[in-house]
């Protein structure tokens, strides 16, 4: 037997590769098993928002749907959804609204989230009825889950200004004291209601200009179409979150009324 047979490997030269590698740098490798583990973990930590209070109440309104059916503040009774304000002949951004809303849709089909959203037009004196299926058919509408509503023009802007108050983040126009029915749609906001018709927020639908481009947090996915048309991606996160979180608390209600 030769002498040199009887000297041991040292350390950095036993096991496997990955024992190697770990004796020869134990902290490259501790980090970079700490970096796997922190990124693998952030969708479990993630802060997922809770469901909001609710901040007013919506009063009865009769309006029509897409079809000329009645879509009353008691058809919604027991339901959770999310409005926004259009007018089909818009080019900026009511496609911006409404896409976002699609990706809502789109969003909640997927997670089978019973949730539905209502498009309310600004535009109620071209925005027939007809107008607004023609609309929603070219968008990819689930009118299933997705109705478009319009009405005469008194009773549109007593739900949309009067109800929802979605003005009061806008300022009066020329120094007056009224707000046009256009100029919710250019508020580009979405509101969450919840089942006995209260709002419980109100979610942007674009970036604010200027604002930087970010890296997503983990487990929060963008669409390119999202990307391109500039959608607060983050927001539509919350609202889609929190309506879930309304909803859970919806079925949790019924839940103990049944037992």
């Amino acid at each position: 037997m030769r002498p040199d047979s009887l000297i041991p490997e040292p350390p950095e030269e036993r096991g496997g590769w990955f024992r190697r590698a770990f004796v020869r740098r134990p902290w490259h490798i501790s980090a970079l098993f700490l970096l796997i583990l922190i990124t693998a973990s952030r969708p479990f930590t993630r802060h997922i928002p809770e469901a909001p209070e609710v901040l007013l109440q919506l009063p009865d309104f009769a309006l029509v749907d897409q079809d000329g059916q009645p879509f009353t503040l008691a058809s919604m009774r027991g339901k959770v959804w999310v409005a926004g304000f259009i007018f089909t002949t818009c080019p900026s951004v009511c496609p911006k609204i409404s896409r976002a809303m699609l990706e809502l849709q789109q969003r909640y089909a997927r997670n089978g989230d019973e949730i539905e959203l209502v498009s309310f037009s600004v535009d109620p004196e071209n925005d027939t009825p007809e107008v607004l299926r023609r609309y929603a058919e070219n968008l990819g509408a689930d009118l299933s889950r997705w109705h478009f509503v319009t009405g005469d023009r008194t009773a549109m802007e007593a739900l949309i200004v009067g109800g929802f108050k979605t003005s009061i983040d806008r300022k009066p126009l020329g120094g007056g004291t009224t707000i046009d029915m256009y100029d919710i749609a250019h508020a580009e906001k979405l509101v969450l209601v919840d089942d006995t018709g209260g709002v419980r927020g109100l979610y942007a639908v674009r970036k604010p200009k200027g604002a930087p481009d970010e890296p997503l947090p983990m487990g929060v996915y963008a669409s390119p179409e999202a990307i391109a048309l500039g959608l607060d991606v983050l927001s539509q996160d919350e609202l889609y979150h929190r309506s879930t979180h309304v909803l859970r608390d919806l079925h949790t209600r019924h839940s103990g009324c049944n037992r």
